[in-house]
């Protein structure tokens, strides 16, 4: 029963996944309706499509903070409200500043999800089911844009209105996500940390980890007056960190120059280029939402047998084996319409095997108790920024330099990235947080 309470307050968390996976891949469906409701210019409906990543970004440059002062739970609970107001707004709005309001509420509720809910998850985990357990997070991320790609599908029938239900459906998860926030604990190690409750921590330690929950709560208490003692430990950027943050910013950055937002957000464009016609590019789409979801399940069940760095070697290889052959395709004109379109796929099932499995379970485990938050803000603002230029710039670049020459990019990059994971990223599966720090932080 223990075992499962720790699954359940895991599942809950990850909820915030599926709702931030929802909230960016919804706008796909509605965004044409959007324009012409509004009769909005080019600028203008770029703003209405991008507005939610700026929220994005500022959400998660701040997402430590109400995380390290309010606790991870009450932060959550501001996520959920954000998410709510954000489908009833945007979907009752009149009024274009007031939608883009409400999509900016939401895209805050991404940020700082991103942030604390791979953290609280990362606390509450015992050791050898962490990998599995933040995992769930990333799995409810694209199991959030499935269900949006196939919502939008459904609901695409509904006359006019249509985009208002596409929007607003997203009310009924996030009502679900805010009333089962009330159920879960506060994460131990903040309680310790942040607010010296040793005795309520131990008995949340005592579910997680009933064998060892005394040494558990030594060695974070042990790090905590650890932290206080160095009192160059105080700023994330101090020296100490050095190797954490490093590791944090190459591997968001690494994240976004595989091309995987770019391929995200501008599928029907891509396959469109490629010689594909409207009605099948919007299929090919789904398929891209259906291979994301079966390989991230894998990569989870895998995570904590085979490693963090194993999973990263073998997709970095296939994501410049399958990104190569993209460029190719493009460059030698696709003898067969679906011939690029399975080798995005493909790229597809290696970036959902690697990065889009582990980035948020290695970011949330190598920095130490008292920077976590800091941390993972890192990581999580890196990733969106990146993923924000090149969401803006790609329509651009491939309009300039043709798909060949950009998808040649994207595959260098993880030429690097293999650099990056072979010489310099540690494993951590089956490590605890505070053994993680010492080998990391100490080294």
């Amino acid at each position: 029963m223990k075992k499962h309470s720790v699954l359940a307050w895991s599942m809950v968390v990850a909820l915030g996944g599926f709702l931030f996976g929802f909230d960016t891949a919804v706008i796909s469906g509605a965004e044409k309706s959007i324009q012409q409701f509004w009769n909005l210019s080019a600028f203008a409906h770029g703003l209405t499509i991008s507005i939610a990543l700026i929220g994005t970004v500022i959400g998660s440059l701040v997402g430590s903070r109400p995380s390290d002062y309010f606790g991870r739970k009450n932060t959550l609970y501001f996520v959920a409200a954000a998410y709510l107001l954000s489908s009833l707004g945007t979907a009752l709005a009149d009024d274009w500043y007031i939608f883009l309001v409400f999509r900016f509420l939401g895209g805050l509720g991404v940020g700082i999800s991103s942030v604390t809910a791979p953290i609280y998850i990362s606390e509450v985990s015992p050791a050898h089911r962490r990998g599995r357990l933040v995992g769930l997070f990333q799995f409810n991320v694209v199991l959030g844009i499935l269900i949006s790609y196939l919502s939008n599908y459904l609901l695409s029938q509904g006359g006019e209105a249509s985009w208002r239900w596409m929007l607003g459906v997203q009310a009924f998860p996030s009502i679900i996500f805010l009333v089962l926030i009330y159920f879960i604990p506060e994460s131990p190690r903040w309680l310790i940390l942040k607010r010296g409750a040793y005795d309520k921590a131990l008995e949340i330690l005592r579910i997680i980890n009933p064998v060892n929950c005394n040494e558990e709560l030594a060695a974070i208490k042990k790090s905590g007056e650890d932290m206080q003692q160095d009192k160059s430990s105080d700023g994330l950027f101090s020296g100490k960190y050095k190797t954490p943050v490093i590791l944090a910013v190459l591997f968001a950055f690494f994240n976004q120059v595989s091309g995987i937002n770019a391929i995200i957000y501008y599928a029907p464009r891509i396959f469109e280029m490629a010689g594909l016609g409207a009605h099948s590019s919007l299929l090919s789409t789904v398929g891209i939402g259906m291979v994301n979801f079966i390989f991230t399940l894998l990569a989870i069940n895998i995570i904590d047998k085979v490693g963090r760095k194993t999973l990263m070697l073998i997709g970095s290889v296939g994501l410049i084996v399958s990104l190569g052959l993209v460029a190719f395709a493009f460059m030698g004109g696709s003898s067969s319409g679906f011939e690029i379109p399975i080798y995005v796929m493909l790229f597809i099932a290696f970036f959902a095997f690697s990065q889009g499995a582990v980035i948020w379970v290695f970011i949330s485990e190598i920095f130490p108790n008292q920077v976590r938050a800091k941390g993972q803000t890192l990581g999580s603002s890196t990733h969106w920024v990146m993923a924000a230029l090149i969401a803006f710039c790609f329509p651009y670049l491939a309009e300039s330099f043709g798909g060949a020459n950009i998808f040649f990019f994207f595959s260098a990059m993880m030429v690097l990235q293999l650099v990056f994971v072979w010489k310099m990223m540690p494993e951590t599966k089956g490590k605890s947080l505070e053994q993680i720090e010492t080998g990391i932080v100490m080294h």
